[in-house]
């Protein structure tokens, strides 16, 4: 008897752990909500094929570059990036952001901020998260500044490395970036999850310029959305590379082509510009990129974290 009762008081025990444990641990979900570089696709001004033979369903499907980390069981949510298409990308969250991660001061990742104010959202002290050069950008400049008088955002301080704790079980830490930083201070960020974690640097100089090494990053993570601004240099046969340094996508398969199947499967490639043949499903540089073990980001995928 006394045995019996033993095990039906393990049995007891080991169920209300499991439950506790079910009860801690919480659905979190990265979703991307868009691909592509600053100005969009169709790209203003654009008369080659790849803008002019897009369907109006093909341009609906394309955003420029964001994130949202989601728990949808607690209705919470983050927004990485402010971008041009914020309006659509709105919508598309599982519900309004706790709080929104700037990666730097260029048009597709902070312009979106302009519809929090009067005009359109008239939101109330959504905190926005930047860097000290990003804080200074935004308070002395209009119409940003407005933002920050009449409260509409509220500036958090971010610091290089030190991680901040939000939602539940969810740590971003951001990482400091080679870019053209003209107006702030450019970041990726490490996002960890309850169980998995994600790197997100959607613009970058060159991987040879950063101080950190990407090999060992993809070790210490399960994703990596990583700039694919350029395929290749004839794209921008009619600008000079020195003025809109990124590394190709050719560049970063020749770095990581000798690392593990492993390794590669947790690349995926975003921030497109308009020129980017891997926007094309159909096209062989979509297919070769495939073949080589990496994959190519699209609008909507969710991931685990």
């Amino acid at each position: 008897m006394k045995i019996r009762f033993a095990s039906l008081f393990f049995f007891v025990v080991l169920f209300c752990t499991i439950s506790r444990a079910q009860q801690n641990e919480v659905k979190t979900y990265l979703k991307i909500l868009g691909t592509l570089q600053d100005g969009g696709s169709p790209h203003i001004g654009c008369q080659k094929k790849c803008c002019k033979t897009l369907t109006l369903q093909e341009k609906e499907k394309r955003k420029v570059t964001a994130l949202e980390i989601a728990q949808p069981s607690l209705n919470q949510s983050l927004l990485f990036e402010a971008t041009p298409d914020i309006v659509s990308q709105w919508t598309a969250l599982t519900s309004p952001p706790k709080g929104i991660f700037l990666t730097h001061a260029h048009m597709g990742h902070y312009s979106g901020l302009l519809h929090l104010g009067r005009e359109a959202l008239g939101a109330q002290e959504l905190p926005v998260y930047v860097l000290p050069k990003m804080k200074q950008f935004l308070q002395n400049n209009a119409p940003w500044s407005q933002l920050v008088e009449l409260k509409n955002i509220l500036l958090k301080d971010l610091e290089e490395r030190k991680t901040l704790t939000l939602l539940k079980n969810v740590r971003v830490t951001p990482l400091r970036v080679p870019h053209r930083d003209e107006f702030s201070e450019t970041v990726g960020f490490l996002i960890e999850g309850p169980q998995k974690k994600a790197l997100f640097i959607p613009d970058i100089d060159k991987w040879t310029l950063w101080e950190e090494n990407l090999v060992e990053w993809l070790n210490r993570v399960d994703y990596a959305f990583v700039d694919a601004t350029f395929y290749s240099s004839e794209e921008v046969n009619y600008r000079p590379l020195s003025e809109i340094p990124h590394p190709l996508v050719q560049e970063t398969v020749f770095i990581l082509n000798q690392e593990t199947a492993g390794l590669k499967n947790k690349v995926y490639f975003i921030h497109m510009n308009h020129t980017n043949p891997l926007l094309d499903k159909t096209s062989p540089e979509v297919k070769w990129v495939l073949e080589q073990g990496f994959h190519i980001a699209a609008l909507g995928q969710e991931f685990e974290l």
